[in-house]
């Protein structure tokens, strides 16, 4: 069963990095329902699985963000304000989530997965977007936003894009600028979370020997390889693609992964 692991493993960081650098998006709402499937079939601890998924993925986005940060920065689409402003809630809200996950229960977060994204793919598929309300607001606005966008994000092993891109919108931030700014705003949520869970995990009985706390690292190696190595792929593709039609491709993704969730509850 390893060897076949392994090959989920490589397979599920392909798909995440193609589409990272395809439609802009993290993959964590694509890279959590799989590693639960792989988890369960490999028969690791149930009660522990949703975690393991969840910290296994914040972890992984820690290597993609990196790369998707760079590209937006060289491409001056960051507002490194926007981010410093936003980032200390996003450490505070991630790290309480993650450190408060571990005493969630499965079905809780499961739960929680599915309904979110379920709204996700919803608002992807029809195109759905906040109306803009005014301007960005000060240090106590931003410092909630990011602690409520990191708390989340923790519960739903995402980089946060999800939620940041449609917040800097409705904020009036141009839309390729709200794009790269998420994605630096996705490291500190990566980096947050992965300790956050790591901490959590730590010497608690019933883990499998080849975590750290709960990331295991078998899967992070696995995906971290091939995300890495596929995102300029799927960036290569996007000079070309429809896009309009690969976020509805990708919104369907979403709604399989969600159902494939819900089934694991029945």
């Amino acid at each position: 069963m390893m060897m076949t692991a392994w090959g989920w493993y490589l397979a599920i960081g392909a798909v995440a990095g193609v589409l990272a650098g395809l439609l802009g998006v993290g993959g964590g709402l694509v890279i959590v329902p799989a590693l639960v499937f792989v988890f369960h079939q490999q028969g690791l601890p149930a009660d522990w699985v949703p975690h393991l998924a969840l910290g296994t993925s914040l972890a992984s986005i820690v290597f993609t963000s990196l790369s998707s940060c760079r590209a937006h920065h060289r491409a001056q689409n960051v507002d490194w304000g926007v981010v410093r402003h936003i980032s200390p809630g996003i450490v505070l809200g991630t790290l309480c989530g993650s450190l408060l996950a571990a005493q969630l229960s499965p079905v809780f977060l499961k739960v929680f997965f599915v309904v979110f994204a379920t709204l996700v793919s919803i608002q992807m598929g029809f195109g759905l977007r906040p109306p803009a309300r005014g301007a960005l607001p000060g240090w106590p606005g931003m410092g909630l936003a990011g602690g409520v966008i990191g708390a989340v994000s923790s519960w739903v092993g995402i980089g946060g894009g999800s939620l940041s891109v449609p917040f800097l919108s409705w904020c009036q931030v141009p839309l390729k600028r709200a794009i790269g700014t998420s994605s630096a705003i996705g490291l500190p949520i990566a980096l947050a979370g992965a300790v956050g869970y790591v901490l959590a995990g730590w010497g608690k009985p019933g883990l499998p020997a080849a975590s750290l706390g709960l990331v295991y690292l078998p899967a992070l190696a696995g995906i971290v390889l091939t995300s890495v190595l596929c995102a300029p792929l799927g960036a290569h593709w996007a000079l070309k693609a429809p896009v309009a039609a690969l976020k509805r491709g990708f919104a369907l993704l979403l709604l399989l992964g969600a159902i494939k969730m819900a089934s694991s509850l029945l």
